[in-house]
C-alpha cells in the first residue's frame, strides 16, 4: 500500500463483532481532532460464521482503502463467562486485525475500561456516557443507530490522546529527574 504524505493522523477504530461491527475513521492535526466517519455494521442474522467475519474483513479493507489510515485502534474482548461468545469476538477481531496488518498499519489494541477512562474519565462509563462525552468533545448532533459505532469513535479517540501524550511520544521517563534531563525546555529559570 502506498502511504500518502500528510501532517495528518489518520486512525481507524473498530470495535468488533460477530453480531454488530463499529467503525470510525477520525483525522487528528495536532490536537485537532474530526471525525471522518462513524458507523456500525449490523450482519445479517441468515449469515454463517464464517460469511461474516468475511463481511468484517471486507469491510475493514474497503475502510483502508478508502482512508488509507496511518494508524488502526481496536477494542480487546472482554473477559466474561460464555466461552463461546468470547471465541466468536476473538475471531472477529483476528480478522480486523489481520486486515490492517495486510496493509502494514501500526495496530494498537486498548481494553474497554481504558477506552471509557480515556473518554469519559470513568473506566466504568455506561455506553450512553461515552456518547455524550463525544458529542461533546466532537460537537456531534445526530446519535447512530447502535452504540457499537460510538464505541469504535471512542477507541479511536482513546488512541489518538495515547500517541499524542508527550509522554508517550518521548517514550515514558524514569522519575523527575530523567523527564527534566530529557525536557530541559521544560524547566523555568
Amino acid at each position: 500500500m502506498v502511504k500518502i504524505a500528510t501532517s495528518a493522523n489518520i486512525i481507524l477504530g473498530i470495535d468488533p463483532g460477530t453480531l454488530i461491527m463499529g467503525y470510525s475513521v477520525i483525522e487528528c492535526s495536532g490536537q485537532k481532532v474530526q471525525m471522518r466517519e462513524m458507523h456500525a455494521i449490523k450482519f445479517a442474522a441468515r449469515l454463517n460464521n464464517y460469511e461474516r467475519l468475511n463481511k468484517i474483513h471486507e469491510k475493514v479493507t474497503e475502510l483502508i482503502h478508502r482512508y488509507k489510515p496511518n494508524e488502526f485502534a481496536i477494542e480487546a474482548p472482554f473477559f466474561g463467562k460464555n466461552v463461546q461468545s468470547m471465541l466468536k469476538l476473538g475471531r472477529a477481531q483476528g480478522v480486523a486485525i489481520a486486515a490492517a496488518m495486510h496493509f502494514n498499519i501500526p495496530i494498537t489494541e486498548y481494553s474497554p475500561r481504558k477506552i471509557k477512562q480515556a473518554v469519559t474519565g470513568n473506566g466504568n462509563a455506561a455506553k450512553e456516557q461515552v456518547w455524550k462525552m463525544l458529542q461533546q468533545i466532537l460537537s456531534l448532533k445526530e446519535a447512530p443507530e447502535y452504540f457499537d459505532a460510538t464505541d469504535a469513535l471512542a477507541v479511536a479517540l482513546c488512541h489518538h490522546y495515547q500517541i499524542s501524550s508527550p509522554v508517550k511520544i518521548t517514550g515514558g521517563f524514569k522519575g523527575w529527574e530523567d523527564f527534566l534531563k530529557k525536557n530541559p525546555d521544560k524547566i523555568k529559570k
